[in-house]
């Protein structure tokens, strides 16, 4: 089973090589970021999205971004190392693995060298990022195939696979490693408007992996839960209050009420970096708002009055009261939740 990669560096690691997703479902293509401005444009419009990728992407993104300073005095390159940062970190204001990767490579970029060429330096801690998120998804998946009964039949919100990660994914982790067991998982793909990565990314990445799945709207997923078909949902995260609360794509939240009340266990995989300890609930995410035309004007066409206003929140909060278990890099966290910095 090839597993995608979304996000890696350019051929002469003075890029970022980004699957552009905004290309999906029709045709793979590949982009090379070498500018910041690109950089923060692919994120801001997302042709590279998943809280963990955009972490991975701005991660490298800054350090091609400072490598030009090479040469510059310490404070230079301190100063312009912290405005690349804050233009990137600008882009997607809810995904804390944005800040938590910048702020790694922020620290080496501004911190001594002890005789590490700058570049080498700032490399060398972006990939690891990368590194550490291949292996994480891969430790996610195991702790969530636990989870799954045999021959599983799941529903999923959005797209929280490889192509919004380094790895295998987070959600969809425990359904690529149940097919590796030999399972025949089924996946229902919830479409995930108004943006649809469900239909455009989740049900393109499964059907190239050969996995068993059957697209609905988002609106029919009670109903799949109603006839029996379905014996757990997973999702991903881009947020994940100390209280267990959890910021994802729009409708998870909804998913979440309909789980509980048909008696369907629902789990967030998500990995140790989306734990936000200084957000104490999920009240107090910062929740991003996006164009009105996503939604009047979905890709180019009227599906709406011109100018009729427009709520088009990109993520909710669902509540840690109806999560059955957080599952993460380092286990499986059950309620109730307390995450604590490290």
């Amino acid at each position: 089973m090839e597993i995608l990669e979304a996000v890696r560096w350019g051929p002469d690691r003075r890029s970022v090589r980004i699957i552009d997703q905004r290309a999906l479902p029709e045709r793979q293509v590949e982009c090379d970021l070498r500018t910041l401005d690109e950089a923060c444009d692919a994120i801001r419009t997302l042709a590279v999205r998943g809280a963990p990728a955009i972490g991975i992407a701005a991660a490298m993104a800054l350090a091609v971004a400072v490598t030009p300073d090479v040469d510059a005095p310490p404070e230079m390159r301190r100063t312009r190392a912290g405005a690349a940062a804050a233009a990137l970190r600008g882009t997607r204001p809810t995904a804390v693995n944005l800040a938590w990767a910048l702020d790694r490579v922020l620290r080496v970029a501004q911190g001594p060298l002890h005789g590490t060429p700058l570049r080498e330096a700032l490399e060398r801690e972006a990939t690891a990022i990368l590194d550490e998120d291949r292996a994480m998804c891969r430790r996610i998946g195991e702790h969530a195939l636990a989870l799954f009964p045999r021959d599983a039949r799941v529903i999923t919100h959005c797209n929280a696979g490889a192509l919004a990660t380094g790895g295998i994914g987070t959600a969809l982790a425990g359904v690529y490693l149940a097919a590796e067991r030999g399972d025949r998982v089924r996946v229902y793909v919830d479409e995930t408007r108004p943006l649809l990565q469900g239909s455009r990314l989740t049900a393109w990445e499964l059907q190239r992996a050969g996995i068993d799945l059957v697209l609905i709207t988002d609106a029919a997923a009670p109903s799949v839960m109603r006839r029996g078909d379905v014996d757990l949902c997973i999702v991903g995260a881009d947020r994940i209050a100390a209280n267990g609360d959890v910021a994802n794509k729009i409708g998870t939240y909804a998913l979440a009420l309909a789980a509980r009340h048909h008696g369907i266990p629902f789990y967030v995989a998500a990995p140790a970096s989306t734990f936000d300890a200084a957000t104490p609930t999920g009240d107090a995410i910062a929740i991003e708002q996006r164009d009105g035309d996503e939604v009047r004007r979905g890709f180019g066409v009227a599906t709406a009055p011109a100018g009729v206003p427009v709520y088009n929140p990109a993520f909710d909060v669902t509540p840690a009261s109806l999560i059955t278990a957080i599952i993460s890099d380092r286990g499986v966290h059950r309620p109730p939740f307390h995450f604590a910095a490290p």
